[in-house]
C-alpha cells in the first residue's frame, strides 16, 4: 500500500476521473427517472394491494357466509391447513397490477410512440417546380381579378 507521500499526480487524476464518471452516471436523467418510477411503482403496488384487500375481496366475501370468507378458505390435509384464500387475494392483486401495466405501457405508451413516429415519418412537402410556381401565381392573379370583377 502506498503512503500518502508516494501518491502521484496520475493517481489523483484517476480518482477525480472516477468521481466525475460516477457523478455523470448517478445524476443522468434516465437514472433519476428510473428511481422515481421505482418509488411510484412501489406506492402504486401498495395502493392496488389495499384496493384488493379492502374492496375487491370483501365484495367477494359478500357471497360467502363469513365476515371475510376468503381469509378462511383453507385446504386441510391431516392437521395442516393451507390458506389458499390469501393466495387468491394475492393473485387478484397481481392480475390488477399486470392489467394496469399492460394498459399503460403497451396501449398508451405504444400509441404515443406510434403517433410520434408517424409525425417523424410524415413526408415533407415537395418543393414546387418553376412551372408550378408560375401556374400558382397565374391562378392567384386570375382569382383576384375575378373577385374584383364581382
Amino acid at each position: 500500500m502506498k503512503r500518502l507521500s508516494q501518491v502521484t499526480v496520475g493517481s489523483t487524476k484517476r480518482a477525480q476521473s472516477f468521481a466525475k464518471e460516477f457523478k455523470e452516471f448517478a445524476f443522468k436523467g434516465s437514472l433519476v427517472d428510473m428511481a422515481m418510477a421505482v418509488v411510484i411503482g412501489g406506492a402504486f403496488g401498495k395502493l392496488l394491494d389495499s384496493f384488493v384487500k379492502n374492496i375487491i375481496m370483501p365484495a367477494i366475501s359478500l357471497v360467502m357466509p363469513a365476515q371475510q370468507g376468503y381469509l378462511e378458505w383453507k385446504l386441510t390435509v391431516g392437521e395442516k391447513a393451507i390458506p389458499y384464500g390469501l393466495f387468491i387475494g394475492d393473485v387478484v392483486t397481481f392480475l390488477l397490477i399486470a392489467l394496469t401495466m399492460f394498459i399503460f405501457l403497451v396501449k398508451i405508451v405504444g400509441w404515443l410512440m406510434r403517433t410520434k413516429q408517424q409525425e417523424a415519418t410524415a413526408p415533407d412537402p415537395v418543393p414546387l417546380t418553376k412551372d408550378q410556381e408560375l401556374l400558382t401565381e397565374i391562378r392567384d392573379l386570375l382569382g383576384a381579378r375575378g373577385a374584383a370583377a364581382e
